[in-house]
């Protein structure tokens, strides 16, 4: 089962998020029909989402969208509290089939399926009004984005590491780690952190050689002093309801309700995210229409 687990380093000058998601993202790809180098960059910024997510509080939201110019278009993650000590998470692609070649490191082209643009990270809170922060994309690799945001809309310098390995049957490994350098850290800290990483062996190597999130972790903190605090359950999940298409659907008006009931025998909406679909008759549809009045 997935799992995350959350961690602090060096007397608490570091704080560590480590995780394994090969199901959360293979959900993802199954839902989706996502093509191998489409998998990998949902699955990075659907990996991304879930770590990050581990820090929300009550029915605080986190959402990362990545928007490029490339072939896989807009790329949507999404992560909250389901629970004590639950998180889940969901994603989505404008387009889902975009592939590549593999580049000439013999990875994914996740840079080149995204390609340029920029990275928002949008918070909901359960009182008050999101915030959000725009940062352009450094890479398109999403691991190097996501801490670029960090860095420059947080003021937090991070390491962070996720990957995905997929073939046409699937995916076969998903995790990553990240570590946040906090106030009060020395530079020897720094610096064997950015050792640890540029050391370590990818993520999808770890995690096919058997390491889970704690191993991650204790990869990139290295001989760094590491406590472990909370670990929590990870699982693909998704908000929509019937409630919020109806919802939608008044917003389209009463004049329109009443023509869409006329000329449809059914009304059909796909969740972007997790594909199911919700069907409205047409009496559903006037029944919208009526409560307008």
């Amino acid at each position: 089962m997935d799992r995350i687990v959350t961690a602090s380093a060096a007397r608490g000058t570091v704080s560590l998020v480590a995780g394994i998601t090969s199901g959360l993202v293979g959900q993802a790809r199954e839902r989706h029909d996502l093509a191998p180098s489409a998998s990998a960059a949902v699955g990075r910024l659907l990996t991304a989402v879930a770590l990050l997510g581990a820090s929300l509080k009550g029915r605080e939201r986190l959402t990362l969208q990545v928007v490029g110019d490339g072939p896989i278009g807009a790329i949507t993650a999404d992560a909250w509290s389901t629970g004590t000590h639950a998180i889940g998470a969901r994603a989505y692609a404008r387009n889902g089939r975009a592939d590549l070649p593999l580049n000439a490191r013999g990875k994914f082209d996740v840079a080149g399926i995204v390609g340029s643009g920029k990275l928002q990270v949008t918070k909901t809170y359960a009182v008050g009004q999101p915030y959000s922060g725009i940062v352009p994309l450094v890479s398109g690799e999403i691991g190097d984005d996501v801490a670029s945001y960090l860095a420059n809309s947080e003021q937090i310098p991070s390491i962070v590491a996720v990957g995905v390995l997929a073939d046409p049957n699937g995916i076969r490994a998903a995790g990553g780690v990240i570590a946040q350098v906090q106030p009060g850290a020395d530079e020897a800290t720094v610096a064997a952190l950015e050792r640890n990483a540029a050391a370590m062996a990818p993520v999808t190597t770890q995690i096919v050689e058997g390491a889970g999130a704690e191993e991650l972790m204790r990869a990139v903190a290295g001989d760094l002093d590491v406590k472990l605090f909370d670990t929590y359950q990870l699982s693909f999940d998704c908000r929509c309801t019937r409630d919020k298409v109806e919802i939608a659907l008044l917003g389209l008006g009463k004049d329109e309700l009443a023509k869409i009931a006329r000329e449809q025998p059914q009304t059909e909406a796909t969740c972007d995210f997790c594909g199911v679909t919700y069907v409205l008759t047409a009496d559903d549809v006037r029944d919208l229409a009526e409560r307008l009045g």
